[in-house]
């Protein structure tokens, strides 16, 4: 017999038995040359004791790898197209570079940066700036700020630079709770009466006794009182009478409320909504659509005045923030820079850009060379679309912006540069170059944007000075 068995017999016995508390320890005789011994990690309790059975198993696992990576061609996965690919997935939907600082928009879940929906909230943003959805919350997005650090972590080239960082911090910070305002209200609509019959009904001033103080000389004739004599639809506008570009209601043209737009020769009633129907001296008429600075943020065409370059854009909208300037303060230098050039708005009216505004016909220009006293407000906004870039480009002539911006080389291609739209380069390079040799036939002396003239309410009719009575119309 083994004499090791039995030296480990009646260990092995009294580990088998009960251990008493009250027994005291006995002592072991080869305690004191005896190594002492541990058990195992819990990392190797499933590691086999064989060496070469392990050995064997993770040269299988290996060849398997190997034969795996042969079943798929060989494809390994390209950190640097990875990188660009997840840059691509987390541009901020405002400013289309990499999210900073993201936040995403309920119930859409749209993400951009926080500091971009501020900025879009404290321009009078009242939706999604993506697909216009209306929200009233917006939450910092952690699991978003998690893969944008991972990504930047591999790909730190990607990051924004330092003085971006520190205008966006200023702006927003990191966890903060946002909430967009609920939409303005929206504009009343023109009291338009239906279409039932196929007569002209009265206008205001046929009717005798009317609250306006002044009476058609050739009056409608009612249709239910006279249908014999009452005027059919398809034979025109009555005699003296027209249509008003904004109510669609029948007005009379010789009428002291009536006014008539010198861009596109529609007339206006002044009675459906007065401060719409009408069309306005040229100095402080409203562009239509263009109340604040959200509605230049929101109007595609803006965009399209500069080709698609929505940093410029961007850099324009945070300079009229700052400065405290609305669509109307630029609308009015527009209109003051351009009467001063010239030809005046003649080549504008030779592009034809007025056109077809109205859902009704205009008359014709008596005198296309005549100047131009009175506009209504669709042909404002397009006079203030018109000359939106050019004013853009005067107004950074004045030295308000900041130092980064200006110091960006222009770009060889300038305006006609087909890579503008592209962030990255939109921000690396100037594309708006005024032209060296062109001064202004009389130039406008620059004024400080907070103290130009502030905005000035259309008032009633009255206030403005009529039109010279017009020769009354034959019937057609």
């Amino acid at each position: 017999m083994d004499p090791s068995v039995l030296v480990e017999a009646p260990e092995a016995n009294q580990r088998n038995q009960p251990i008493d508390p009250h027994r005291e320890p006995e002592a072991s005789s080869s305690s004191a040359t005896a190594p002492l011994k541990r058990s195992a990690s819990q990392a190797f309790q499933d590691v086999p004791e064989s060496n070469s059975t392990s050995r064997k198993r993770v040269r299988e696992g290996n060849e398997k790898v190997e034969a795996d990576d042969e079943v798929d061609g060989g494809a390994k996965v390209d950190g640097g197209a990875l990188a660009d690919n997840l840059e691509e997935e987390l541009q901020c939907g405002c400013c289309s570079a990499i999210v900073y600082r993201p936040v995403v928009v309920a119930p859409c879940q749209h993400f951009f940066c926080g500091s971009c929906v501020t900025l879009w909230i404290r321009n009078g943003g009242t939706s999604c700036p993506a697909c216009r959805t209306v929200s009233t919350s917006v939450s910092f997005s952690r699991p978003l700020q998690t893969v944008v650090d991972t990504l930047l972590r591999h790909a730190p080239g990607k990051a924004r630079s330092a003085s971006e960082r520190m205008q966006a911090d200023a702006i927003y910070h990191p966890g903060v709770h946002l909430r967009i305002p609920s939409p303005r209200q929206v504009s009343p609509e023109p009291n338009v009466p239906a279409a039932s019959s196929i007569y002209v009904r009265p206008c205001p001033h046929c009717l005798p006794g009317n609250q306006w103080g002044w009476r058609c000389p050739q009056p409608i004739v009612d249709p239910d009182a006279d249908p014999a004599h009452a005027w059919l639809i398809e034979e025109g506008n009555p005699p003296g009478h027209g249509v008003c570009g904004n109510c669609e209601n029948v007005l009379a043209l010789q009428a002291p409320t009536t006014t008539r737009c010198d861009f596109c020769q529609v007339s206006f009633c002044g009675i459906g909504i007065p401060q719409r129907c009408i069309a306005a001296p040229l100095a402080i008429q409203h562009p239509h659509g263009f109340a604040d600075l959200s509605d230049l943020i929101q109007c595609g065409e803006v965009y399209d005045c500069f080709d698609g370059n929505t940093v410029e854009v961007d850099i324009m909208l945070d300079y009229l923030s700052a400065q405290g300037l609305s669509p109307r303060h630029i609308y009015r230098e527009i209109v003051a820079y351009i009467q001063n050039q010239p030809r005046g708005f003649a080549p504008l009216i030779e592009l034809e850009i007025f056109m077809d505004l109205h859902p009704v016909m205009g008359g014709v220009d008596p005198d296309p060379s005549a100047p131009r006293t009175r506009i209504c407000r669709m042909c404002a906004a397009e006079v203030l679309l018109y000359g939106l870039r050019d004013w853009w480009i005067r107004e950074r002539k004045k030295g308000f912006l900041e130092e980064h911006v200006m110091a960006r080389p222009d770009c060889p291609e300038g305006s006609q540069c087909p890579r503008q739209k592209d962030h990255t380069h939109a921000k690396e390079f100037n594309h708006l170059i005024a032209p060296p040799d062109a001064p202004d036939a009389a130039p406008v002396a620059p004024v400080a944007g907070p103290s130009r003239e502030p905005d000035v309410d259309i008032g009633s009719v009255a206030d403005f000075p009529p039109l010279p009575p017009l020769p009354a119309q034959e019937p057609p």
